[in-house]
């Protein structure tokens, strides 16, 4: 069954880069104007390429940080905002669909690294891909008003989360070792990956979540790594990076500098560094979170920034 995952994961980098390379060329030569954004296509792919580099320096270092568990929503959210380098309104599919291809090669990689259940694994998989097609279509309908709020409150929520798991507090402090689960706690566990799975679509990264029901239902923390890198590849590149796609709600350049950057740094993650100390580093990041947060919810509040 792993070798099925396996291939998967490979069909999802495939199916990702087609229907990107397809979506680029029809929104280049495209002269209707983004109802968002005010821009054509082409006048988007020009935006993009002006900060070509910073995205490209965002992507490597976000899934650098994903492959070490940190996740990479968040930083690349308060990246993304601080830089200026990408719309407000496009950041969630943009997120969505540029990660793709580098948690798509962190499955591949990490599928396997523990015995984890089939079943369990396969049911919170596919809970996670629902949760993300239910809501991605409501996501690609938001406007920039709409996205600030949402980003606003997902990051305050993902960065208490990742403290939480920082100071090692609430379902961090416990350590389990089952590999499996059934009965109410598979049932929990299903939900809950369908609620983050719909989480993703608004720019919320499941990692820290994912990780901390992994551990509060008593499973061996590496067990994470399977079912939140799992999760992640497949709700994006079968559920909601398909949807973003074909709503052109994405910033295509720097989707794509998120892409191969990013598996760049997935590859130097895996291969070159292995571990290395985090704490302060995640401490950091947790602040520019609440920082970066907080700048959303004021453009948010901002009279006509629905426009």
């Amino acid at each position: 069954m792993m070798y099925v995952l396996k291939g998967l994961a490979l069909a999802g980098v495939v199916l990702t880069v087609i229907l990107m390379a397809l979506k680029t060329k029809e929104m280049r030569a495209s002269s209707e104007k983004d109802p968002v954004t005010g821009m054509t296509g082409e006048e988007l792919w020009q935006f993009g390429m002006k900060h070509v580099v910073v995205t490209s320096i965002i992507g490597f270092v976000a899934n650098f940080l994903d492959t070490l568990g940190i996740g990479s929503f968040a930083p690349t959210s308060a990246a993304f905002k601080l830089t200026k380098s990408v719309d407000d309104a496009l950041v969630p599919g943009t997120l969505n669909v540029g990660d793709t291809v580098p948690v798509c090669v962190e499955a591949f990689l990490f599928f396997g690294i523990v015995e984890m259940d089939i079943l369990t694994l396969v049911l919170m998989l596919v809970a996670a891909v629902i949760g993300s097609i239910v809501m991605a279509g409501i996501v690609s309908k938001f406007d920039r008003k709409k996205v600030r709020y949402s980003l606003f409150v997902g990051l305050f929520l993902l960065a208490t989360v990742v403290l939480m798991r920082n100071l090692g507090v609430g379902p961090f402090g416990s350590q389990g070792t089952a590999l499996g689960l059934s009965g109410v706690k598979l049932v929990i566990a299903v939900v809950g990956n369908f609620v983050f799975g719909a989480l993703m679509s608004i720019g919320v990264g499941l990692y820290a979540p994912c990780m901390a029901m992994v551990l509060a239902l008593g499973m061996d923390a590496n067990c994470a790594f399977p079912a939140m890198m799992g999760s992640c590849a497949f709700l994006m590149a079968f559920g909601n990076g398909p949807k973003f796609i074909k709503e052109a709600k994405i910033d295509l350049v720097a989707s794509w500098t998120q892409a191969i950057a990013g598996s760049v740094g997935v590859f130097v993650a895996y291969y070159l560094v292995k571990s290395m100390p985090l704490d302060l580093l995640t401490k950091v990041i947790v602040v520019v979170v609440y920082f970066t947060a907080a700048l959303y919810l004021k453009d948010a509040i901002k009279k006509g920034s629905a426009a």
